[in-house]
């Protein structure tokens, strides 16, 4: 069963490599975890890895979906009702294309409206663009932006090499499967269609940056993230599942799934719909080869024990990031229990 809530001290480590805190990102749900530890630990400490399989190009534009999310949060610029976006937004970009959709050839892909860039967020992705143009790499860019923000943690892209989530929607009405982008899936069809399948197109590998994150830090978290389309990607570039398994006793994750539900996106029905199991002992099984710990909501307490038949140490505690306060209490209970689980093991 599990045991106490541990707690940590952040005086513990104080000023030491030994200390680093290395994040496995998505979006949302990560940059909420981040925000609660950039509470409890030195900025300077943390290091957030984050998911480029939904990076896409709009406008001829470079967009960079859960980078963005986590800077704009982690800056207090991000648009709470949303989750996404700037706050005070306006979209007047936007509303223009329409002048030209009377004019738009069939079958032409120019000026689309169902990706909502707003006007000061189309800023970031100007900055972007023309620094890729200029031959800069996205972990250099990644770090610009950082600091333009304000920020003193470390944002890192998992890669600086293309790498494209492809969903294969599920047949319907006879119909063959059909494969969309990411953002197709999740913007344009709202993730309201059935998942067949998921791969990630791209001949990728992990950021140097992003692999020394990883070797370095004295705790792994894997953030409550869609474990299919937002740590997927970066498992499946190649030598990641190893390296992670390499640090398994000092590496914990967060569950995205409480009470057996997503508290945003598809992440529940994207499980199911591919052959899992919506669940905290759905996701210990996903991450047992490469995460010792297992941090879970209250609600799921009675699972526990199968979490831990799972193959993964299981953590109780209260992971609603309703509040900021909750959010590092959490991240404080999270680098408890990866600072104690190798004395355990």
């Amino acid at each position: 069963m599990n045991d106490a809530t541990p707690s940590f001290d952040p005086q513990s480590d104080s000023g030491s490599a030994a200390g680093s805190v290395a994040v496995v990102s998505g979006g949302v749900g990560a940059a909420r975890f981040l925000r609660g530890l950039m509470d409890v630990v030195d900025h300077e400490r943390i290091t957030a890895v984050v998911n480029t399989g939904d990076d896409t190009v709009l406008h001829g534009l470079d967009i960079s979906p859960d980078l963005d999310t986590v800077t704009y949060t982690l800056a207090g610029a991000i648009d709470p009702e949303r989750g996404w976006g700037l706050v005070d937004e306006s979209w007047r970009a936007m509303e223009s294309l329409e002048r030209y959709a009377t004019v738009r050839p069939e079958g032409s892909a120019a000026a689309p409206r169902w990706f909502n860039l707003g006007d000061q967020d189309l800023a970031t992705h100007f900055y972007r663009t023309a620094r890729r143009r200029e031959g800069a790499s996205l972990t250099e860019i990644t770090a610009e932006i950082a600091r333009a923000w304000g920020l003193r943690l470390n944002i890192v892209p998992m890669t600086d090499d293309r790498c494209s989530t492809v969903v294969t929607l599920a047949a319907v009405d006879g119909e063959a499967p059909t494969d969309v982008s990411f953002q197709d899936y999740f913007v344009r069809l709202r993730h309201s269609v059935a998942v067949q399948a998921v791969r990630f197109d791209g001949d990728a590998r992990l950021s140097d940056t992003a692999r020394r994150a990883f070797t370095d830090a004295r705790t792994i978290v894997i953030a409550p993230s869609n474990p299919i389309v937002s740590i997927g990607p970066m498992r499946s570039l190649p030598g990641v599942d190893e390296l992670l398994a390499s640090r398994r006793t000092d590496t914990v994750a967060v569950s995205p799934i409480v009470g057996g539900a997503a508290l945003k996106g598809p992440a529940d029905r994207m499980l199911v719909e591919l052959g899992f199991e919506a669940s905290v002992v759905g996701v210990a099984r996903l991450y047992a080869d490469i995460a010792s710990v297992l941090v879970v909501d209250t609600v799921d307490e009675h699972l526990a024990d199968e979490v831990e038949r799972a193959g993964m140490r299981c953590v109780v505690a209260p992971s609603i990031m309703s509040t900021p306060s909750l959010a590092a209490d959490l991240a404080r209970i999270t680098l408890a229990a990866g600072r104690t689980v190798s004395d355990i093991e």
